[in-house]
């Protein structure tokens, strides 16, 4: 039988969600209906041959992290053709012309002397972790075994290059291969570590680290978050989480990431109510009818400033599983409509915030507790 969390939040879905739930189409099918929003990013952001550019940057720079979101919605969208110009671009400018032998470099741009190329060749983790998902999902919901293959390879080079033995942890992921270890302090970045892909890759690599990395990434919103606020980074020194050396104990649009992780989490996992308990802040904020702050200290729990529409969009996911309908029903309708963003474009992270929270919030996916995507029928 169900109990009352689970009513109150099966109503809110009911609530929240105005459009019709989408189907998953085969590639034979007719094509799915367009989603507006996610239009209005591919009209002012993209490039004809799929590279994802952030215009509100002088470099006009391509990031591996854009790129791997891009890919991601391609995917929910059932777009094929779209997600094969994606992954072609970022295979032929980050990686060398393959990802199962080069994770991607994050920065690609304008350089000073006007030549386009890559400008930063580490790669960054998040990215690493989407791409590779989108990649395997891509291979069982379209049935193309080379795109596992790509990410089979991705995965492996993750293991080998940004997956760390913390002494008294045990696994936890780098931001990315080289910068991240500050004398004794090893940084983290806790919005790099959604849950419900750490499930997939669990299920598909049964020797790997993914679960015991789910159950650290647990404890490390747990012990960086005293206020219920989740920082932008994190450190590991001696045997705790501790805060940032560099960036210092702030939570702000890394951070609001890591709400709509945990909102999209399925109910079914076995850390969705321990990491909802430990993100507590913007639901005591919420509830006492303050917006959200854009710019948190995490020791004091105070803030100030109020985030864009894609930060306000993206504690859509958190809200809905924390059951509180007023509150979510209130903050979507308070977010401009796809046409009304058109106007604000190009504003590529707010967008892309706005397509997790919105999306997500419109049925357009759920994730099983075992990570796998469930594009809506």
């Amino acid at each position: 039988m169900a109990n009352s969390a689970d009513l109150r939040r099966r109503r809110l879905l009911q609530a929240v969600a105005t459009l019709p739930l989408l189907g998953w189409r085969s590639a034979l099918a007719a094509p799915a209906p367009r989603w507006p929003a996610w239009q209005v990013l591919l009209d002012s952001s993209l490039s004809r041959d799929g590279r994802m550019i952030d215009r509100s940057q002088d470099d006009q720079r391509s990031t591996s992290e854009g790129q791997s979101y891009a890919l991601f919605f391609a995917l929910v969208d059932n777009d094929q053709a779209l997600f094969d110009r994606i992954l072609g671009w970022t295979q032929d400018n980050l990686a060398e012309g393959d990802m199962g032998k080069r994770l991607p470099a994050w920065l690609w741009g304008r350089d000073d002397a006007g030549a386009w190329r890559v400008l930063d060749d580490n790669p960054a983790s998040d990215s690493d972790l989407w791409l590779a998902y989108a990649l395997l999902e891509g291979a069982r919901l379209w049935r193309r075994p080379s795109l596992k293959a790509i990410a089979e390879g991705m995965l492996a080079q993750v293991r080998a290059r940004e997956i760390v033995d913390l002494p008294g942890l045990g696994p936890m992921l780098l931001p990315g291969p080289q910068g991240f270890i500050e004398g004794d302090a090893t940084r983290v970045n806790p919005s790099y570590l959604p849950l419900p892909l750490l499930r997939r890759f669990a299920a598909e690599d049964r020797s790997g680290p993914w679960q015991a990395l789910a159950r650290n990434s647990v404890q490390l919103l747990q012990q960086s978050s005293p206020h219920g606020f989740a920082p932008d980074w994190a450190a590991w020194k001696g045997d705790r989480f501790v805060v940032d050396p560099v960036r210092g104990a702030v939570g702000s649009y890394d951070a609001i990431r890591c709400y709509t992780w945990a909102g999209m989490t399925s109910p079914h996992d076995p850390l969705f109510r321990t990491q909802l308990a430990a993100l507590s802040g913007p639901l005591q904020r919420l509830r006492s009818g303050a917006p959200m702050w854009e710019k948190i200290d995490t020791r004091s729990g105070q803030g100030q400033g109020e985030g864009n529409y894609g930060f306000r969009a993206a504690l859509l996911p958190y809200l809905i599983a924390q059951g509180v309908a007023e509150h979510a029903q209130s903050l979507r309708a308070s977010l401009p409509s796809a046409e009304q963003q058109r106007a604000d474009a190009p504003a590529y992270y707010s967008q892309m915030l706005a397509l997790f929270g919105l999306g997500w919030a419109e049925g357009r996916w759920r994730f099983a507790a075992d990570g796998r995507l469930q594009p809506k029928r």
